[in-house]
């Protein structure tokens, strides 16, 4: 029997371990106890734009310049617990002043006796991905306006050929659902973009106040007129001039508004001479004109010149899916204000913010959220960083009904949430909310939720 002779293959030598960190994408860079950077690799380089030789040394809050250095930040909680933390958002700002968005992970280092040295991290730029969100979310957007309700969807589609008429717009809506928001968005879409918008809150002024407010004055017009002053249809020239709560006007001032809107010219209060405007004019109120004008306290001539192109918002009540997407707006607007870096809201608080009736509509649901971030330092809101009024109507509900209704009210409301998420695909819904669908259709019809008739069903496969 012949003897085997097997060659021994020369093993390869494992890639060092600096190459390996050069090689990759993720940016990783470690500190040591006292918070100063040990090392950092190509990647972190071109992420934050910032040279090896300027990071090395220096503590890592000067290098990131990040919120989540002071309030969460993750490394931190590593060295502190010893538990490493896996994909956290966040955002840095780069070498230029750019804000970019991150996913982070740490570890604590530890020397061969097991001794902690320091700490590391790694961070990958979600810049693109986030651009793609940006994307897919423009589709539920015009100008600052964001909603996925089929009611705002029809307002969308007709803005932009609003916004390109040179004609007068009535917008209607509740206090509180954007219709200022709405009047700049036809401003910004329109031909007259690069000129100023004006807005003046009718409601807010007494009546001879206003008048001079909107046309103007001459010097020695009235005591204590020691100047000429221009009115706001004169700073609006070229641009749109917005009046808010056109409802409340005095009969008379109705008149020198009907005036300017139908023949284009208005006089200065101690005028004698007429001047021209040719400031697009939109309006807006909470007010029923037509029952007001049915009541005599509105001009019917001037109703109908004003309510040539109308714009109806819905209240937030009206339009409850929306109000994930607002939130997500909100969180990242305040994020901007304070420099925070709260990453969302739980399950549980956006259940309850979806059960409120909100009475001030997107103005009180902002103001909630705005309140929430004096209370959350980091990471995400919760119930208990909501304000107290609806803070306390959960409490009161769950003692007054028992654990089960409170219980089944915050699951329907997550359900809704998950569907909505998920544009009523229900398949894609039961694996968001880590159920099987069978689940879900029970959980439907034994919480009483009604799904519209497109339901996503059709897309399913493509989820």
């Amino acid at each position: 029997m012949s003897a085997r002779y097997v060659k021994k293959r020369t093993p390869v030598p494992a890639a060092p371990y600096d190459a390996i960190l050069e090689s990759i994408s993720d940016g990783v860079f470690t500190v040591d106890t006292s918070w100063r950077i040990t090392s950092f690799n190509r990647a972190a380089e071109k992420i934050t734009g910032i040279p090896r030789e300027e990071a090395i040394g220096k503590p890592c809050s000067e290098v990131f310049r990040s919120s989540m250095c002071e309030t969460s930040c993750a490394l931190r909680r590593t060295l502190k617990t010893g538990r490493p933390v896996i994909g956290r958002s966040g955002y840095i700002v780069d070498a230029r002043g750019g804000r970019i968005p991150i996913s982070v992970s740490t570890a604590v280092l530890r020397n061969e006796r097991g001794r902690v040295m320091g700490g590391a991290e790694t961070f990958r730029d979600l810049s693109e991905i986030e651009a793609l969100r940006r994307e897919l979310k423009g589709r539920f957007r015009v100008g600052d306006l964001v909603s996925h309700s089929p009611v705002m969807q029809r307002v969308f589609e007709v803005l932009p050929a609003v916004a390109a008429s040179p004609s007068t717009v009535l917008i209607l809506g509740e206090t509180g659902t954007g219709k200022e928001l709405v009047a700049r968005t036809i401003h910004e879409l329109s031909p007259r973009r690069k000129g100023p918008f004006i807005a003046v809150n009718c409601g807010a002024l007494p009546d001879t106040l206003l008048e001079s407010e909107l046309f103007g004055y001459k010097r020695g017009a009235f005591t204590g007129a020691s100047q000429d002053k221009l009115g706001r249809f004169a700073l609006a020239k070229g641009g749109t001039l917005f009046l808010d709560e056109i409802g409340e006007v005095s009969p008379a001032l109705q008149i020198r508004l009907l005036r300017v809107l139908q023949d284009r010219t208005y006089e200065p209060l101690g005028s004698t001479r007429s001047e021209r405007t040719d400031a697009r004019v939109v309006v807006a109120t909470n007010r029923d004109l037509a029952e007001r004008m049915r009541a005599g306290a509105f001009r019917e001539d001037l109703y109908y010149r004003v309510n040539v192109v109308r714009v109806e918002l819905p209240p937030l009540r009206g339009r409850k899916e929306d109000i994930p997407l607002l939130v997500e707006q909100f969180i990242e607007r305040q994020n901007r204000l304070q420099g925070k870096s709260i990453e969302g809201v739980t399950p549980s608080a956006l259940s309850l913010l979806m059960a409120h009736d909100w009475p001030g509509n997107v103005r009180e649901l902002e103001n909630a959220i705005e309140r929430a971030f004096i209370h959350c330092g980091g990471g995400v809101i919760g119930i208990e960083h909501l304000p107290g009024e609806l803070s306390a109507r959960a409490r009161a509900a769950e003692g007054a009904t028992g654990m089960k209704p409170a219980r089944d009210l915050v699951e329907a409301q997550t359900i809704r949430v998950a569907l909505i998420r998920n544009s009523y695909n229900r398949a894609a819904a039961a694996r968001d909310l880590g159920i099987h669908k069978t689940t879900l259709f029970r959980k439907l019809k034994l919480l009483g939720i009604d799904l519209p008739r497109g339901d996503g069903r059709s897309r399913a496969g493509k989820k």
